[in-house]
């Protein structure tokens, strides 16, 4: 086996890359990596080092761990912020640091990308353990797995990786017929303010339509891309991904991306953009030039349980923090992150760290789920 690192996606063609995604991850996609690295998203001016590992056999891809070098911990969603600081106050620099996670983008996934008829056990300790080695030549403080699938969380727990325990909020399919089933789970409350909220947008006067990537004309991306800009500027944040992001990715993921627009008359005025895989829809951005009430709910998530009903998906991630969700049918649930630091007396105090952080959250979730809207919490 021969493993190399690649400082750019465009490295390995597509068709292979993809052989290695088998759920379809719209996020672990050659399409997506590639667009956002070509469109300045996953660059060094903007703190994203592309240091993808690869393992072959001969010309045969065997495995990939999508990692890069991070020079801050802008858009990974690590939450590592105060162990920066900590680091410092030290006397030792924290960046940089390596992180295998989807840019921009906190939503779980496979890291460890496998081809189907490889040793899966073997592959993933190599990788694993390349990562190790790479984060002791570049002198980075650490190497980060974030939001990780359960089925990966052994494997780096017993190489003594430090456990993270997170928490968003997601929906669940219970097999349901169609919306209408789904909030019959409601208590009788929270059902009538759920119903009231769709009628307030359906008596609004604005019409919604569903769009697939593939199936956006090609003159809406910047209407999409505006509606994207507003939030991040609302709320002061920097926008990594340009309308030409969008504009390629799109149709390249096809059924992967899903959209929902909003359309006063003949106006576009808001845009809910998710993605999706054979099992799960992820919502990522919105926006909109107007405020109409309750447009959010019914284009972010209301919208989004209603697709995932009809198209059979078991599992709906809306994005990070939000308890509003809480009352519309998302649960908290664990993500898990993993993390592997260099310096051992670093090492030993980020770890009681997350011990004490564990039980704050767990006792979290636990206060949020006694507010769940179904008739049995």
């Amino acid at each position: 086996m021969n493993l190399l690192v690649i400082d750019s996606i465009a490295e390995v063609s597509a068709s292979d890359w993809d052989r290695l995604n088998h759920d379809g991850n719209p996020f672990n996609s050659h399409a997506f990596l590639l667009a956002a690295e070509g469109h300045g998203a996953t660059t060094a001016q903007m703190g994203w080092y592309p240091h993808h590992l690869i393992l072959k056999h001969d010309d045969r891809l065997l495995g990939a761990l999508p990692l890069f070098a991070r020079t801050h911990s802008f858009g990974d969603f690590s939450h590592d912020w105060s162990w920066s600081s900590a680091f410092e106050r030290m006397g030792l620099p924290y960046y940089p640091k390596l992180v295998s996670g989807h840019p921009y983008t906190p939503t779980s996934g496979p890291r460890f990308l496998i081809a189907p008829d490889a040793d899966h056990a073997k592959v993933r300790d190599v990788l694993l353990e390349s990562a190790l080695e790479l984060t002791q030549e570049l002198d980075a403080s650490c190497w980060q797995a974030l939001f990780l699938r359960e089925e990966e969380l052994h494997a780096l727990k017993a190489e003594g990786l430090l456990l993270r325990r997170g928490y968003q909020f997601h929906w669940h399919n219970r097999e349901y017929r169609d919306f209408e089933d789904f909030l019959a789970t409601f208590s009788a409350d929270k059902r009538k303010k759920a119903k009231r909220e769709r009628r307030r947008v359906e008596e609004s006067g604005l019409s919604i339509q569903e769009l697939h990537g593939d199936e956006i004309p090609p003159q809406l991306w910047a209407s999409i891309h505006r509606h994207y800009l507003s939030t991040f500027h609302q709320y002061g944040n920097h926008p990594a991904f340009s309308r030409d992001f969008f504009a390629e990715v799109g149709p390249a993921l096809g059924h992967r991306m899903v959209l929902f627009l909003a359309y006063e008359g003949e106006r576009h005025v808001a845009t809910a953009i998710c993605y999706r895989d054979d099992q799960t829809l992820y919502g990522r951005h919105w926006g909109a030039d107007v405020d109409y009430h309750s447009l959010h709910f019914e284009l972010c998530l209301y919208r989004g349980i209603d697709y995932c009903i009809r198209h059979g998906l078991q599992r709906f991630e809306p994005g990070a923090q939000g308890q509003h969700k809480l009352s519309r049918g998302f649960m908290p649930v664990d993500t898990w992150s993993a993390f592997w630091v260099r310096d051992c007396r670093m090492r030993q105090a980020i770890g009681e760290y997350l011990t004490r952080e564990q039980h704050v959250i767990s006792a979290y979730q636990d206060e949020m789920a006694e507010h769940a809207p179904f008739k049995s919490a």
